[in-house]
């Protein structure tokens, strides 16, 4: 029995990856990030599958057009405590311990300011979000009044809910940060489950419909923060609050804004361009008179095909933050064989990755049977299969363009260069609204709408691999001169050695 104890104590142990075998300290760090991620997906794609198989079309379009909405809170949170979370890296690698406890209660301070502004912001300004996406109320058309009423309410709430959002995101990001992976998974794996059960509660039974499913998406999320948070003080006993944690030096408190608000931005402006996207792709959903087609079955089928395409981006970005915590500490440590030979492994494993995934997706587009994963019989329609297959058919094999940006921009964050992956935000906005604006309009050689060409369509979908494009052409070649340049710092053990 002690035998068994101790082999579970020390898979909880925290990795230290400025030591051992690269690629296995990879691995072993990465499928839990993976198996996280894909739960995270599993908790938002929940409310997707009840949602679909219970509710009504408009119902279900109107979650759909809010949910890049939503996402610009929700990334703003994960792109702060991802890049908070590289200075407690940092502090790891150079076995600081007293400095990785002081950050992390800056972080605390920090973050619930960020919440509470950031909260009153977002419930303020929910009807200026709806009329931006073009969704307002109507009293002649009841589709119309039915996707606006739908997307209202779930955004409201989700909003009204940032802070399990914001504490969700800050203490996973510092587990990783600690070289801990496995237990952010068990915590979310636990979410997960209470999610499935609470929508299948207040949609099913209690008739609560959108507001139901927001309402299991907060409460499940402030579970699984308060799991963690709990775990963070049990197991990593130095991060005990102590006298005098609140007195920073100099220069403290910027060091973390440096690393945060530019994640924090890129990753709002990635979802403002997501939005612009959708802002397209709901053109083709009206007829020439104005009225929208029944069923929206551009907007359904772009949603569910872009479900399938987070289901893949998921084993890309776990890649990215294994890289991201991997380089990190190393470079705090001063390694610098370690951070070329992690790069080399990590996008090695990507490419096989991208390979095996691309694969999967086009066989998924035979007779659209993923629509069957997220949508309940009725509401699939060939027009919404026609929408989705074309997206996945076109963007899913320029994924190898996306697994570059992920590499860069992890990459970059870690080794403490926020600047590059900001302004590669920057420039994808610019290409997407450019192309959604005049690209498609260009080929269709007019207005668009519901009779607008296949042509048309996929000059919308172009938006994507040119906006990863744009990205990776920013940060290539500061990512190479960072990691291979001559002006990179000395390693600290050689230095230790002489």
């Amino acid at each position: 029995m002690k035998t068994i104890l101790s082999k579970i104590k020390k898979i909880f142990e925290p990795s230290d990856l400025t030591k051992g075998s690269i690629l296995k300290g990879l691995l072993r760090f990465m499928i839990p990030l993976v198996l996280s991620l894909l739960f995270q997906q599993l908790f938002l794609l929940t409310d997707s599958i009840i949602v679909g198989k219970s509710l009504s079309s408009n119902e279900i379009a109107g979650i759909n057009d809010v949910g890049c909405i939503a996402g610009i809170p929700i990334n703003f949170c994960a792109g702060i405590a991802g890049g908070f979370s590289v200075v407690i890296s940092h502090k790891i690698g150079e076995k600081n311990l007293n400095a990785v406890r002081k950050s992390f209660y800056a972080q605390i301070i920090m973050l619930s300011i960020a919440t509470v502004v950031l909260t009153l912001a977002c419930v303020l300004s929910t009807d200026l979000f709806l009329r931006f996406i073009k969704l307002r109320p109507s009293d002649i058309d009841a589709n119309k009044q039915m996707v606006y009423q739908s997307g209202h309410d779930y955004l409201f709430i989700i909003f009204l809910g940032i802070y399990s959002i914001m504490s969700y995101n800050f203490f996973f990001a510092t587990l990783r940060a600690l070289g801990d992976s496995i237990a952010p998974f068990l915590f979310l794996a636990l979410g997960v489950f209470l999610n499935i059960g609470l929508d299948s509660l207040f949609i099913i039974p209690l008739k609560m419909g959108v507001r139901g499913s927001a309402l299991a998406t907060v409460i499940s999320n402030t579970f699984s923060s308060l799991c963690c948070f709990i775990y963070l003080l049990r197991k990593y006993k130095f991060l005990a609050y102590q006298k005098g944690d609140l007195k920073w030096e100099k220069g403290f408190i910027t060091d973390h804004l440096k690393l945060g608000l530019p994640l924090a931005m890129q990753s709002s402006i990635l979802e403002i361009g997501i939005i612009i996207m959708q802002m397209c792709v709901i053109k083709f959903d009206f007829n020439p008179d104005g009225s929208m087609v029944a069923g929206n079955p551009a907007q359904v089928g772009y949603s569910i095909a872009c479900k399938i395409g987070l289901m893949i981006f998921i084993l890309y970005e776990a890649i990215s933050m294994a890289l991201l915590t991997f380089l990190g500490q190393n470079d705090g440590a001063g390694k610098k064989d370690r951070i070329k030979k992690g790069l080399m492994y990590g996008s090695l494993i990507s490419l096989v990755s991208y390979l095996f995934l691309t694969s999967v997706a086009l066989l998924l587009t035979i007779n659209g049977a993923y629509m069957h994963i997220f949508l309940k019989a009725e509401n699939i329609t060939q027009e919404a299969i026609r929408f989705g297959n074309l997206y996945i058919k076109f963007c899913m094999p320029m994924q190898i363009i996306l697994v570059m940006l992920f590499i860069c921009r992890n990459s970059l964050q870690g080794l403490k260069k926020p600047l590059y992956p900001f302004l590669a935000g920057i420039g994808e906005l610019i290409a997407r609204t450019v192309c959604c604006l005049f690209l498609p309009v260009i080929v269709n050689g007019g207005p668009i709408n519901s009779a607008a060409s296949d042509g048309a369509i996929l000059a919308c979908y172009a938006a994507d691999p040119l906006a990863w494009f744009i990205a990776v052409a920013i940060m290539i070649y500061p990512l190479l001169k960072t990691v291979y340049g001559k002006s990179y710092k000395v390693d600290i053990d050689k230095l230790k050695d002489n």
